[in-house]
C-alpha cells in the first residue's frame, strides 16, 4: 500500500512538472520575438501564430494563466457558454516591465454565442499585449499611442460584427488634445511590403477625457491608437452641410463645364489659342469634380482597394492638371498683356498640352511606380463634442495617404502655383489700371473693369489659396468660402467664357455694323 501510494505520489509530481514545464514553452516563443533578428516580416508573424496556437490549446490550473517578458504578456482564460463578460485592466494584472502605461479590455457576453452554437464546450480566450510597436510596423510608419497593442483571440474560429461591441481603452500621461487619434486594427495581409497594415475598419473612436482613448470594435484582433498632429480637427455638426455643399458645387459645375466644352464645339470656327486654353482649363476642372465626388463611394469597404488606389491617383492627377492649367492661364495673361506685339510661339497649344496633361501624369506615375501604397483610403477624423468627453468619425475618401507626398505634390505644388498666379494678377491689375489712365473717361469703364477683374480672379483660381488659411479663427471660415467658392469653380468659368463670348459677337457686330454703314455713307 505504500508502494502504491508512493508510485501515485510520483505520478502526481510527474503529471505537475509536465503542466509547469509547458508554458515555458510559449515563454521560449515570446522571448524568440523580442530577440532582433525575429523582428523581420518574415519571422515575427510564424512566431505569433504559433504563440496563438500553443496558448490556445495549452493546458494549466485554474481559471487563467499569465506569462510575460520584458515587452510582452500574454493571457489565458477558460471560458464556458454561460459567459457573462469579462473586464480586464492593466492594474489588476501585473504590469509588463517596459510598460509605462494603462488599457483596459472589456468582453460583452456575446463574445461566445456563435461558437456555442456549434462547439458548446469549455472555450479559450487569449490576450496579447505588446508594449513596442516595431513589431506591426506598417508602410507610412504610423505612431502609436504608447506603442501599445492590445489583442485578444477565442478559441473555435473568428470572431466578427458584434452586435454589443469590444471596448478597449488606452490613457496618456499628457494631454491628447491637438492630435486626431483613430482606432485601429492590424489587417493581415493588406500590404505587399510589410505582413499587415492598420485599418479602421470595424472600429469606433471615442474619447471620454483628453488623456482617455475608447475604442468600441465589433470584432477580435490587435487594437492600437494611431495619432497624427492635427490642431485643426473638421467638427462633426459642420460634415453634413460642407458635403451638401460640395455635392452641389460639384454637380452644377459639371453641367457647367459640360455645356462650355459642348458650346465651344458647336462654335469650332471661332476658336482661337486663347479659347482652347480655357476648354483645357475646363476638362480639367471637369475631370476633378467627377473624380471627387466619385471618391467617397469607392473608399467604402465593399470596393476592391485597387479601385480606390486608381480613383485616388486619377483624382491627384486631376487636381494636378487643373493647377497647371490655371498656371497656363497667368502665363498666357502674361503675354497677352506684356508682349503685345510678340506673342507668336510654333505650336504654342501643343506646348502647353504637353505641359498640361503630361506633367500631372509624370508626378503622379513616379510616386505611384516607387510605392502603390501612397494612395489608396485615407482617413479624415471628425470629431464630435458632448458633456462627458469627444468622440470621433473616421470619413475615409480615396485619396493621397502619403505625408511627404501630400505635403510635396499636393501643398506645394498649389502653393506655387497659387502664389504665380497672385503675383500675375497683381501684375495685370497694375497694367489695366496704366491702360485704363490713359483713357479720356475712365468712369465709364468702371463696370467692366470690376467685371475684368473677378474674372481674372476666377481664370487664375486664386480663390485656391484659401487652403492654407486652416487654422485658429480662420478655419471655419475659410472651411466655408473654400468650399463653396471651389466647387461652384466651374461655374463661374462658364460665366467668364459667356461673358467673353457675348462681348467677342457684340464687337464682332459693332465692326460688321460700321462697315455697312461706311460702305453706304456717300
Amino acid at each position: 500500500m505504500d508502494r502504491c501510494g508512493a508510485i501515485f505520489l510520483c505520478l502526481c509530481l510527474l503529471i505537475l512538472q509536465n503542466a509547469a514545464a509547458e508554458p515555458r514553452k510559449e515563454l521560449r516563443i515570446m522571448e524568440n520575438m523580442e530577440a532582433p533578428r525575429a523582428r523581420s516580416s518574415f519571422s515575427f508573424p510564424g512566431q505569433l501564430h504559433q504563440l496563438e496556437q500553443m496558448l490556445l490549446n495549452t493546458s494549466f490550473p485554474g481559471h487563467n494563466l499569465t506569462l510575460q517578458t520584458a515587452t510582452i504578456q500574454s493571457l489565458a482564460f477558460k471560458l464556458s457558454c454561460d459567459f457573462s463578460g469579462l473586464s480586464l485592466t492593466s492594474a489588476a494584472v501585473k504590469q509588463v516591465p517596459q510598460a509605462r502605461s494603462q488599457h483596459a479590455m472589456q468582453f460583452p457576453s456575446e463574445l461566445t454565442r456563435d461558437a456555442c452554437k456549434t462547439r458548446p464546450r469549455e472555450l479559450r480566450l487569449i490576450c496579447i499585449y505588446f508594449s513596442n510597436a516595431h513589431f506591426f510596423k506598417d508602410e507610412n510608419n504610423s505612431s502609436l499611442l504608447n506603442n501599445d497593442v492590445l489583442g485578444a483571440q477565442l478559441s473555435h474560429g473568428h470572431v466578427n460584427n458584434l452586435r454589443d461591441p469590444v471596448n478597449i481603452s488606452f490613457w496618456h500621461n499628457q494631454s491628447l488634445e491637438g492630435y486626431t487619434v483613430t482606432c485601429v486594427f492590424w489587417k493581415e495581409g493588406a500590404s505587399k511590403q510589410h505582413w499587415g497594415a492598420w485599418s479602421p475598419e470595424g472600429c469606433h473612436t471615442e474619447q471620454p477625457s483628453p488623456f482617455q482613448v475608447l475604442c468600441r470594435c465589433n470584432h477580435l484582433t490587435y487594437f492600437a491608437v494611431l495619432m497624427q498632429l492635427s490642431p485643426a480637427l473638421v467638427p462633426a455638426e459642420l460634415l453634413a452641410p460642407l458635403t451638401y455643399i460640395s455635392l452641389v458645387g460639384c454637380s452644377i459645375s459639371i453641367v457647367a463645364s459640360l455645356l462650355t466644352v459642348l458650346l465651344h464645339f458647336h462654335a469650332r470656327k471661332q476658336s482661337d489659342s486663347l479659347t482652347r486654353i480655357h476648354m483645357n482649363l475646363h476638362a480639367s476642372v471637369l475631370l476633378l469634380n467627377i473624380t471627387f465626388l466619385l471618391s467617397p463611394t469607392f473608399a467604402m469597404s465593399p470596393v476592391p482597394g485597387s479601385a480606390c488606389t486608381a480613383l485616388a491617383a486619377a483624382l491627384h492627377y486631376a487636381l494636378l492638371s487643373c493647377l497647371t492649367w490655371m498656371a497656363i492661364e497667368g502665363f498666357n495673361l502674361y503675354l497677352l498683356l506684356g508682349r503685345v506685339y510678340n506673342i507668336y510661339i510654333r505650336r504654342y497649344v501643343l506646348k502647353l498640352c504637353v505641359l498640361g496633361w503630361g506633367a500631372p501624369a509624370l508626378l503622379v506615375l513616379l510616386p505611384l511606380a516607387v510605392k502603390s501604397s501612397v494612395y489608396g483610403p485615407c482617413t479624415i477624423a471628425v470629431f464630435d463634442s458632448w458633456e462627458n468627453g469627444t468622440g470621433f468619425q473616421n470619413v475615409s475618401i480615396c485619396w493621397v495617404r502619403s505625408p511627404v507626398v501630400h505635403s510635396v505634390l499636393v501643398m506645394g505644388y498649389g502653393g506655387l502655383t497659387s502664389l504665380f498666379n497672385l503675383v500675375v494678377l497683381a501684375w495685370a491689375l497694375w497694367t489695366l489700371r496704366r491702360l485704363r489712365a490713359r483713357a479720356d473717361a475712365p468712369s465709364a469703364r468702371a463696370c467692366r473693369d470690376t467685371v475684368t477683374v473677378l474674372g481674372l480672379t476666377v481664370l487664375l483660381g486664386t480663390t485656391w489659396a484659401l487652403a492654407f488659411f486652416s487654422f485658429g479663427i480662420f478655419l471655419l471660415p475659410q472651411l466655408f468660402l473654400f468650399t463653396i467658392l471651389n466647387s461652384l469653380y466651374g461655374s463661374f468659368l462658364f460665366l467668364w467664357f459667356c461673358s467673353q463670348r457675348c462681348r467677342s459677337e457684340a464687337e464682332a457686330k459693332a465692326k460688321i455694323e460700321a462697315f455697312s454703314s461706311s460702305q453706304t455713307t456717300p
